[in-house]
């Protein structure tokens, strides 16, 4: 069994030494009380911390190198929601026990993106205890640049990037929730959905200056666009069936295909609101980062009767009918 200094030198320590970024973002990394850090001129440093927890956050038998990518990949979305780089990242991990060849699967998938997106790993601290990943992300972005919820606009269009719903699906799978067809075949299709997402820091990025707000899904749809609803004292209407999703979730029940796309979480896609004006730009964006983007609603004022109050979404089905939807986002504490 290593032990805990062990265990950092060999699997994180000598890594991040080793990693192309090293040094970039931290004038003092690993192996202090603090980090040192200092973002580039006229930029904002943006920080964002995600916890996983085993059976909570991630199955506990995922493979260690998809779990490593995850723990990443979920902080460094939310930098993209922001438009920000991704500076550096600090890792705090607890494990019920100490084994090289699990730690060396984790690390190797963390390490695998960290160097596809310059993060330096700065510092963390290790424990015994329940298995549960902590990673607090660092990013920069030009001062007054940044993509915030808060900044949703009168008459903006609601966009999505990518596939919503497969992780959903997979989790579904994973659980025995429904009697499907061929759910061996479909799981291979979407379990990469739930164990390695790819966060959107590309489309991050070039969204600066074109999307108004801007929000990565996490915890479904339903829940997150109305978090930008909330802070930006709007309403939405969304078309539920303009919602983008996989060939293996069309293939399923409309009551899959709704719960998986609208609530389903863990998707880790874009959604942002932008002006019609900027359709233009956004297929051009669509075609330069190869992402899909589909627009599925619109941002309106609210109206002063208590249904269409600051974060209400009216759904509607392709014929642009009235539908009711008795769907809730991911609580961490339900």
């Amino acid at each position: 069994m290593l032990s805990e200094f062990e265990l950092i030198d060999r699997f994180f320590l000598q890594r991040a030494r080793q990693a192309r970024a090293y040094g970039r973002a931290a004038h003092l990394g690993i192996g202090d009380d603090c980090a040192l850090l200092s973002p580039p001129a006229g930029q904002d440093i943006a920080v964002s911390t995600d916890m996983l927890v085993s059976g909570r956050h991630f199955l506990p038998d995922v493979d260690a190198i998809r779990l490593g990518h995850k723990s990443l990949a979920v902080n460094l979305s939310d930098l993209a929601a922001m438009g920000a780089t991704p500076a550096a990242f600090t890792l705090s991990l607890a494990l019920p026990s100490a084994h090289a060849a699990w730690l060396e699967g984790f690390s190797n998938g963390l390490f695998a993106l960290a160097e596809r997106f310059d993060c330096e790993l700065v510092g963390g601290d290790t424990t015994a205890g329940p298995l549960t990943i902590s990673i607090t992300v660092f990013g920069h972005v030009p001062r007054g640049q940044a993509l915030r919820r808060d900044a949703a606009q009168h008459g903006d269009d609601i966009w999505v990037s990518g596939n919503l719903g497969d992780a959903r699906l997979a989790l579904g799978l994973f659980r025995n929730e429904w009697d499907i067809d061929q759910p061996a075949a479909t799981l291979l299709d979407v379990r990469d959905a739930m164990e390695t997402p790819e966060p959107r820091v590309k489309l991050g990025l070039a969204l600066r200056g074109v999307a108004h707000a801007a929000i990565d899904l996490s915890d479904g749809l339903i829940g997150d666009l109305a978090h930008i609803l909330r802070r930006s004292g709007k309403m939405a209407s969304v078309n539920v069936d303009a919602i983008p999703r996989s060939a293996r979730l069309a293939a399923q029940t409309t009551q899959i295909q709704r719960m998986c796309t609208v609530a389903g979480g863990d998707d880790y896609e874009l959604c942002f609101t932008a002006p019609v004006s900027a359709r233009g730009r956004l297929k051009d964006i669509a075609a330069e980062s190869n992402i899909a983007l589909t627009r599925i609603g619109t941002i309106s004022d609210t109206a002063s009767d208590v249904a269409t109050q600051p974060g209400t979404i009216a759904w509607v089905d392709a014929a642009d009918a009235p539908i009711s939807l008795s769907l809730t986002g991911f609580d961490h504490f339900e």
